[in-house]
């Protein structure tokens, strides 16, 4: 576990080891609830196996916000968020889904049994970040498993299905990126005029299903 400081008002804890573990990430998830309860704490956000802590600098400090910090992750325990089924429906082909002869070869796979591995698992949201709306999905097949692209694209389209490393995910607006494209999605998956912009929540389980 490493707290590292993130500018004067926020903290960084960093459990993160050389692969990602569900059981720490759901710890996370009730250390950021624990956390916000604490009146000098502005938010707790969860990230992949890290969280990050803001808190007021006018009634705080960064020793006695550490201290909080610690305390809090030693009482933590392995945290189940109770969410939604949300089906996403995804255009696989070679048009919108151009890295998909790429990760193919890579799992030694043709490319229709990728598209069946990834449409039939069932992931789970772990941490929102990154871009708003952006979320880390758990569950990809291991044999999908892809490294991020050494050079990153400029422009990876909205709604873009995409896998980097062991997560998946999908481009909730046109931004650099280095994960791989595989498909595309209409959903939205960003929008600052819902009442909960982000359409995606921590613990929400998400289906991929086919609609090429």
């Amino acid at each position: 576990m490493r707290i590292s400081m993130e500018g004067a008002g926020a903290l960084l804890l960093d459990i993160a080891g050389p692969v990602f573990d569900e059981c720490l990430q759901r710890r996370i998830w009730d250390a950021a609830q624990q956390l916000e309860r604490e009146a000098a704490i502005i938010q707790a956000v969860p990230g992949v196996n890290n969280l990050l802590v803001t808190f007021d600098v006018l009634h705080s400090d960064p020793d006695e916000m550490t201290r909080v910090v610690q305390k809090v992750w030693k009482q933590a325990t392995p945290h189940a968020i109770s969410g939604r089924e949300i089906e996403i429906p995804v255009i696989y082909d070679g048009e919108t889904g151009e890295d998909l002869a790429v990760l193919a070869r890579h799992a030694g796979l043709c490319v229709a049994e990728v598209i069946k591995l990834h449409a039939s698992a069932r992931y789970s949201v772990a941490a929102i970040g990154a871009m708003p709306g952006f979320v880390y999905l758990t569950g990809l097949d291991s044999r999908l498993a892809l490294p991020r692209r050494d050079t990153p694209r400029l422009k990876v389209e909205k709604g873009a299905v995409i896998i980097g490393g062991g997560h998946a995910g999908i481009m909730p607006c046109t931004a650099p990126s280095g994960w791989h494209v595989i498909g595309h999605t209409d959903v939205d998956l960003f929008d600052p005029s819902r009442s909960r912009p982000c359409f995606l929540q921590l613990g929400d389980s998400v289906r991929f299903v086919d609609v090429t």
